[in-house]
């Protein structure tokens, strides 16, 4: 009874997380078939072919990018499923652009959660976005100069298209959603026997001395790796009790939610990409080592500017806890 009840409580948990996922993906999937059919995403991706040449890229990953930026990973994850198996890319670039979608995505919400921690959106959507961008660059250059995973990637699961009719199309859709159930459903368990077995935990102890090493006060150590680990909705909901709270200085506030925008959810989000057929030295390792060096950066430039300047362009209100260290 226990592991039915068990069983039962994970399974509710997804239903949660797709009901939420399902509400933004069915009208991407529905505006995307009406682009189909009326023959626009040849355009759309002629107009992106330029900007994604630059990271290797073909035009069509534009489209699956800016979908995520949009909407959130899943409604990118769905329209890259649906058209990457034509366009028979390599490993490289299914990694290039699933480290671009990690470090750019639900950008509504997420940035609306970063505004209410203090930190300013002019400041957190060219950053983020950019940055996508500048990884992707990277990323492709590395790989396009070692001759690395240029082999055709090997998508794990690919969307079903269905047939001419749109009663076909309709129930290929009805699976696909129930394929993304099952993924959620296999990450939620999965995270939950990461912790049980205390993974989270060394995590937690491995990335303690990561931050430190970045400059961000001890104060935003345990949220921040939370948020690197479970996601920045948690993560940033934290900082946000803790900033009510008068706990946090609004520079290691800035400091915590720019790397959480980098890097986050580092074990379910790069298990979701791996699962596309990205490559973990893409998806995880090389995004470790950008973040930290950025982020890095980030705050050996910050810690030098004005108050008024830090104010003016990066957070919004001067809190009173600032000098808490």
């Amino acid at each position: 009874m226990a592991v039915l009840a068990t069983a039962w409580e994970q399974i509710r948990e997804a239903s949660g997380v797709s009901f939420i996922l399902f509400r933004i993906m069915v009208p991407v999937v529905i505006a995307v078939k009406i682009l189909t059919e009326l023959g626009l995403v040849k355009y759309i991706a002629a107009a992106f072919a330029p900007l994604m040449s630059l990271v290797g890229l073909p035009g069509e990953m534009g489209l699956v990018w800016a979908t995520a930026v949009i909407t959130n990973m899943y409604g990118g994850i769905v329209l890259f499923a649906s058209i990457a198996p034509d366009l028979h890319m390599s490993t490289a670039q299914i990694t290039v652009i699933a480290s671009m979608i990690l470090l750019a995505h639900s950008m509504p919400v997420e940035t609306t959660i970063a505004r209410k921690t203090g930190v300013r959106i002019r400041f957190m959507i060219p950053f983020r976005l950019l940055l996508a961008f500048l990884f992707g660059f990277i990323l492709n250059t590395v790989y396009a100069l070692g001759g690395f995973l240029q082999e055709e990637g090997r998508i794990l699961w690919e969307a079903s298209p269905g047939s001419g009719s749109l009663g076909s199309w309709a129930l290929s859709q009805l699976q696909n959603l129930a394929v993304i159930f099952l993924i959620v459903l296999v990450l939620i368990i999965l995270m939950k026997i990461l912790d049980r077995l205390g993974i989270t935990r060394l995590m937690n102890r491995m990335l303690e001395p990561v931050l430190t090493s970045m400059g961000i006060g001890k104060s935003a150590t345990t949220v921040t790796i939370l948020g690197m680990v479970l996601g920045i909705s948690y993560g940033g909901g934290l900082i946000i009790r803790d900033v009510n709270s008068g706990k946090l200085s609004s520079r290691d506030v800035f400091f915590s939610i720019s790397l959480m925008g980098l890097s986050h959810a580092i074990l379910e989000d790069t298990l979701l990409m791996m699962s596309l057929g990205a490559n973990i030295t893409g998806v995880l390792f090389a995004r470790i080592i950008f973040t930290w060096i950025v982020i890095s950066g980030l705050v050996r430039l910050v810690r030098k500017i004005s108050d008024d300047a830090f104010y003016r362009y990066f957070f919004r209100s001067r809190s009173p806890q600032d000098n808490i260290s």
